[in-house]
C-alpha cells in the first residue's frame, strides 16, 4: 500500500530519541532515504548506525528549529519529499507561576520552530517544482486542554490551525500539510509516571484503557507520508485510544 514511499527522500526533526527516532526508522523501513535532525548530534548519529544496520538509508544533520540560520541552511542542501515537524519542548506548571521565558521557549519550539522548518521546506519544494508531504506533529492538546500546560496547549492548538491555513495556501503547488495528534503515548521520558498512583488513574481516563505504543502511530504517519493520503490536506488525524471524545 505504501510501496509509493521507496526511493523518497525524508526528514525528521526531533529524531534523537522518542517519537522522532520512531518515525524516522517506520520511514526508513518504508523505503525512504531519511534525514535525521536535531540538536544532539551524538545521539542522531547512533540512530543513524542502528537504521543502516536494519538495511535502511539514513543520514544525520544537526539542526535547531529555534535558530533561522540553522533552519535555512539545512534546507538549502535539499528539497525534500516527507517532512516530519517533530522537534518539540513542553514545559509543566501553573499558568500563575509560569515564567515569561519558559512561556518563549515552549512557543519558539512548538509553534514558530514547526512554522519556520514548514516554511523553509514549502519553499524548498515550490523551487523544485515538486509536491511534497509535510506533517506537523501537534497533539491531543491541540485541540482540548488540561491543567499546568498552557503553553504547550497553546502551541499545539497554533499547529493546528497553522497546518489547516498551510494546506489551503499550498494546495496548489502540489504539497500537502497535515497534522498528527497523539494522545498518551508511553516513552522512556514517561513511564515511570505512567507506573506511578496518578499515571495510573491517567490512563483509567481513556476509554480503550491503556497508554497508546509508538507504533500506533505507524500507521497513521505512513498514510499521511504516502499517496494514500493523496487527497487530504489541512487536516488532522487524532489517534489517542478515544481520549479526545471522552465524556466530560
Amino acid at each position: 500500500m505504501f510501496e509509493d514511499l521507496r526511493g523518497k527522500t525524508a526528514i525528521v526533526t526531533g529524531a534523537s530519541g522518542g517519537l522522532g527516532l520512531q518515525f524516522a526508522q517506520v520511514l526508513a523501513e518504508a523505503g525512504c532515504a531519511v534525514t535525521l535532525a536535531a540538536r544532539r548530534r551524538d545521539k542522531l548519529e547512533a540512530a543513524v548506525a542502528q537504521i543502516t544496520a536494519a538495511g535502511g538509508a539514513a543520514k544525520a544533520v544537526s539542526l535547531d528549529v529555534t535558530d533561522d540560520d540553522s533552519v535555512a541552511q539545512v534546507f538549502s542542501q535539499a528539497s525534500y519529499d516527507i517532512v516530519v515537524n517533530n522537534a518539540g519542548v513542553t514545559y509543566d506548571g501553573p499558568a500563575l507561576k509560569t515564567a515569561m521565558d519558559d512561556w518563549r521557549r515552549v512557543l519558539d519550539t512548538d509553534l514558530t520552530g514547526v512554522f519556520r522548518v514548514a516554511q523553509a521546506a514549502g519553499q524548498g519544494l515550490v523551487a523544485a517544482g515538486k509536491g511534497g508531504s509535510i506533517i506537523n506533529i501537534a497533539s491531543i492538546l491541540g485541540l482540548r486542554v488540561a491543567g499546568n500546560l498552557s503553553a504547550y496547549a497553546a502551541a499545539k492548538a497554533g499547529v493546528v490551525q497553522m497546518t489547516k491555513s498551510l494546506g489551503l495556501e499550498w494546495a496548489r503547488y502540489g504539497i500537502r500539510v497535515n497534522a498528527l495528534c497523539p494522545g498518551y503515548i508511553e516513552t522512556d521520558l514517561n513511564r515511570d509516571f505512567f507506573a506511578s498512583g496518578a499515571g495510573q488513574a491517567l490512563i483509567k481516563r481513556v476509554p480503550q484503557r491503556r497508554l497508546g505504543r509508538m507504533s500506533d502511530l505507524d500507521g497513521p504517519l505512513l498514510l499521511l507520508a504516502s499517496d494514500a493520503s493523496a487527497y487530504m490536506t489541512g487536516t488532522e488525524i487524532v489517534v489517542d485510544g478515544g481520549h479526545l471524545v471522552s465524556s466530560l
